[in-house]
């Protein structure tokens, strides 16, 4: 039996307001592993050290925003499952949650995010 993919938790901060609790991918087992086999994306997922993302195993589609090394959001897509993303060079964290969530919160690219970690 293979062991649950253990993510670290914290909170999603957007200019001072809580946006969502978070699940953070840190290690390179849940950096791989990622949103594959989740049928409902309760928890938007922040994957350190990222450039792209695949959704092959993904069952829903996708808002993903790419972040620099400052967590300034430089570009924001939805991506269907079975997809593959182009790299963003200039990223170096992705945050994905499900289709719909990032115009709830009124993300757009230029803003600057914080994963306060619990």
């Amino acid at each position: 039996m293979s062991k649950a993919i253990e993510f670290k938790t914290g909170w999603l901060v957007c200019q001072a307001q809580v946006l969502s609790s978070l699940n953070i991918a840190e290690t390179a087992v849940s950096r791989r592993r990622g949103l594959i086999g989740q049928t409902e994306i309760d928890t938007p997922l922040l994957i350190d050290s990222c450039k792209w993302i695949h959704t092959f195993g993904v069952k829903q589609p996708l808002d993903v925003a790419y972040l620099d090394a400052k967590m300034r959001v430089i570009k924001i897509s939805k991506i269907n499952p079975m997809r593959i993303a182009m790299p963003v060079l200039k990223a170096k964290h992705v945050l994905e949650a499900s289709a719909g969530t990032f115009e709830n919160w009124g993300l757009a690219v230029g803003h600057t995010l914080e994963a306060r970690r619990t």
